[in-house]
């Protein structure tokens, strides 16, 4: 409780320059972990002193999906660790009564169905919003077994829904908090 009320503070009173920092370096760990989830195979690397080292090398096939708006804030960390990386995007917003997630944009590698999928969104309060983002990779023929969601905060209730929803899916997170900081897109991008 004590870490989870001084995260919530930064994220209130912090200047965007330090948000964006921090925000920054938990994206980076995130990502580097969901990477680590990645199949990969073993090859052999020559060092550029010439000398010989087993290393691995991501097998193909892998995209991140930003949930637009405030998941594009993990694409970068994303290109810094793969700088090839394919991104495709998607735009759900919620009904603010209803609190109903609806899709209103989907663009993704044409060949999403035999990648797997980095799913990218900061903030899990509800997850109706990744609920309804699964949705639209299924539609494209994506299995969730192959999707990993990257997520800064996650609130237990979010966490639960999406799993009771797709028990396949990976969900990978720095925090679960009954409270999840809000706002993190308008913070990180300065619209707030």
């Amino acid at each position: 409780p004590q870490i989870k009320i001084q995260i919530i503070t930064f994220f209130r009173k912090s200047s965007r320059g330090d948000f964006v920092f921090s925000a920054d370096r938990l994206i980076r760990l995130v990502v580097e972990e969901g990477l680590n989830q990645l199949p990969y195979t073993e090859c052999t690397v020559t060092t550029p002193t010439g000398h010989k080292y087993e290393g691995v090398r991501f097998e193909k096939g892998n995209c991140g999906v930003s949930i637009m708006r405030s998941g594009e804030a993990m694409e970068q960390g994303l290109r810094d660790c793969c700088r090839s990386i394919r991104i495709g995007k998607i735009l759900i917003q919620s009904d603010e009564e209803t609190q109903r997630a609806k899709v209103y944009y989907a663009k993704f590698p044409p060949d999403i169905y035999r990648r797997k999928v980095l799913l990218m969104y900061p903030i899990l309060s509800t997850g109706n919003t990744v609920i309804e983002a699964v949705k639209v990779l299924v539609e494209h023929g994506v299995q969730p077994s192959v999707i990993i969601l990257l997520s800064l905060f996650s609130t237990p209730h979010g966490a639960k829904s999406i799993i009771q929803e797709f028990p396949e899916i990976t969900i990978l997170t720095t925090e679960v908090h009954p409270v999840a900081p809000t706002h993190f897109g308008q913070k990180y991008f300065g619209t707030d």
